[in-house]
Protein backbone atom coordinates (compact mmCIF):
# COMPACT_ATOMS: atom_id res chain seq x y z
CA UNK A 1 0.00 0.00 0.00
CA UNK A 2 1.45 3.38 -0.96
CA UNK A 3 1.08 6.55 1.01
CA UNK A 4 0.31 9.82 -0.70
CA UNK A 5 1.54 12.97 0.94
CA UNK A 6 -0.43 16.05 0.12
CA UNK A 7 1.14 19.44 0.62
CA UNK A 8 -0.63 22.73 0.83
CA UNK A 9 0.33 26.16 -0.29
CA UNK A 10 -2.31 27.87 1.88
CA UNK A 11 0.29 30.18 3.37
CA UNK A 12 1.42 31.20 -0.08
CA UNK A 13 -2.15 31.89 -1.20
CA UNK A 14 -2.84 33.96 1.93
CA UNK A 15 -0.21 36.55 1.02
CA UNK A 16 -1.45 40.01 0.22
CA UNK A 17 -0.24 41.78 -2.86
CA UNK A 18 2.45 44.39 -2.17
CA UNK A 19 3.01 47.43 -4.34
CA UNK A 20 5.49 50.27 -3.85
CA UNK A 21 4.32 53.60 -5.23
CA UNK A 22 6.66 56.52 -5.81
CA UNK A 23 4.26 59.06 -7.31
CA UNK A 24 0.99 60.67 -6.23
CA UNK A 25 -1.86 58.39 -7.36
CA UNK A 26 -5.60 57.98 -7.62
CA UNK A 27 -5.91 54.43 -6.26
CA UNK A 28 -8.19 52.40 -8.57
CA UNK A 29 -10.85 50.04 -7.24
CA UNK A 30 -9.09 47.03 -8.81
CA UNK A 31 -6.18 47.56 -6.37
CA UNK A 32 -8.44 46.60 -3.44
CA UNK A 33 -6.66 44.18 -1.12
CA UNK A 34 -3.26 45.57 -2.02
CA UNK A 35 -0.81 46.73 0.63
CA UNK A 36 0.60 49.98 -0.69
CA UNK A 37 4.12 50.90 0.40
CA UNK A 38 5.25 54.51 0.13
CA UNK A 39 8.93 55.42 0.60
CA UNK A 40 8.89 58.82 -1.12
CA UNK A 41 8.03 62.08 0.65
CA UNK A 42 4.90 64.17 0.05
CA UNK A 43 2.81 61.63 -1.82
CA UNK A 44 -0.99 61.74 -2.02
CA UNK A 45 -2.84 58.42 -2.36
CA UNK A 46 -6.45 59.28 -3.24
CA UNK A 47 -9.06 56.69 -2.32
CA UNK A 48 -11.67 55.65 -4.90
CA UNK A 49 -15.24 56.82 -4.38
CA UNK A 50 -17.39 54.25 -2.59
CA UNK A 51 -20.29 52.81 -4.57
CA UNK A 52 -22.72 49.96 -3.95
CA UNK A 53 -20.57 47.81 -6.27
CA UNK A 54 -17.34 48.24 -4.28
CA UNK A 55 -18.41 48.30 -0.61
CA UNK A 56 -16.03 46.03 1.27
CA UNK A 57 -12.87 47.06 -0.59
CA UNK A 58 -9.87 47.50 1.68
CA UNK A 59 -6.46 49.13 1.35
CA UNK A 60 -3.41 49.15 3.60
CA UNK A 61 -0.95 52.04 3.35
CA UNK A 62 2.54 51.65 4.83
CA UNK A 63 5.30 54.21 5.24
CA UNK A 64 8.51 52.50 4.12
CA UNK A 65 10.62 55.66 4.02
CA UNK A 66 13.20 56.89 6.50
CA UNK A 67 12.05 58.04 9.94
CA UNK A 68 10.95 61.68 9.93
CA UNK A 69 11.13 61.89 6.14
CA UNK A 70 7.73 61.03 4.68
CA UNK A 71 4.37 62.72 4.85
CA UNK A 72 1.67 60.50 3.36
CA UNK A 73 -1.72 62.01 2.63
CA UNK A 74 -4.81 59.85 2.01
CA UNK A 75 -7.84 61.82 0.83
CA UNK A 76 -11.26 60.19 0.42
CA UNK A 77 -13.58 61.19 -2.42
CA UNK A 78 -15.31 64.51 -1.78
CA UNK A 79 -18.53 62.83 -0.57
CA UNK A 80 -16.77 60.19 1.57
CA UNK A 81 -15.43 60.37 5.13
CA UNK A 82 -12.83 58.43 7.12
CA UNK A 83 -13.91 57.23 10.58
CA UNK A 84 -11.94 55.65 13.39
CA UNK A 85 -8.88 56.04 15.56
CA UNK A 86 -5.20 55.14 15.36
CA UNK A 87 -3.48 55.50 18.71
CA UNK A 88 -5.16 58.44 20.40
CA UNK A 89 -6.00 60.31 17.19
CA UNK A 90 -9.53 60.21 15.80
CA UNK A 91 -10.09 60.73 12.10
CA UNK A 92 -13.03 63.06 12.68
CA UNK A 93 -15.43 61.40 10.22
CA UNK A 94 -15.96 64.56 8.15
CA UNK A 95 -16.54 64.37 4.40
CA UNK A 96 -13.56 65.20 2.18
CA UNK A 97 -10.98 65.40 5.00
CA UNK A 98 -7.55 63.80 4.48
CA UNK A 99 -5.91 61.21 6.76
CA UNK A 100 -2.22 62.10 7.12
CA UNK A 101 0.89 60.31 8.38
CA UNK A 102 2.67 63.36 9.78
CA UNK A 103 6.20 63.91 8.53
CA UNK A 104 8.00 65.03 11.70
CA UNK A 105 6.77 62.00 13.66
CA UNK A 106 6.70 59.47 10.81
CA UNK A 107 8.52 56.21 11.34
CA UNK A 108 9.38 53.51 8.87
CA UNK A 109 6.62 50.94 9.26
CA UNK A 110 3.76 53.30 10.19
CA UNK A 111 0.60 51.95 8.56
CA UNK A 112 -3.17 52.13 8.38
CA UNK A 113 -5.86 49.96 6.86
CA UNK A 114 -9.05 51.50 5.51
CA UNK A 115 -12.20 49.57 4.60
CA UNK A 116 -15.27 50.83 2.74
CA UNK A 117 -18.13 49.68 4.97
CA UNK A 118 -21.02 51.84 3.77
CA UNK A 119 -21.77 54.33 1.04
CA UNK A 120 -19.62 57.37 1.88
CA UNK A 121 -17.92 55.74 4.91
CA UNK A 122 -14.32 54.48 5.14
CA UNK A 123 -13.38 52.94 8.49
CA UNK A 124 -9.90 52.57 9.96
CA UNK A 125 -9.62 48.89 10.82
CA UNK A 126 -6.04 49.10 12.08
CA UNK A 127 -2.93 51.17 12.16
CA UNK A 128 0.20 52.27 13.94
CA UNK A 129 2.16 55.49 14.07
CA UNK A 130 1.17 59.13 14.38
CA UNK A 131 -1.63 60.06 12.00
CA UNK A 132 -3.74 63.19 11.90
CA UNK A 133 -7.03 64.23 10.39
CA UNK A 134 -7.05 67.28 8.13
CA UNK A 135 -8.49 70.23 10.04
Amino acid sequence: MSTTITTSNDVLRARSKQETLTTTQDIPVNKAGTEINIATDAKVMSLPAITSENIGMEFTFRNTGADGNNIITIPPASTDAIHGTVGSVSSGGVDDKDWINTKATANKGDWCTLKAVALTDWYLTGGDGVWASES
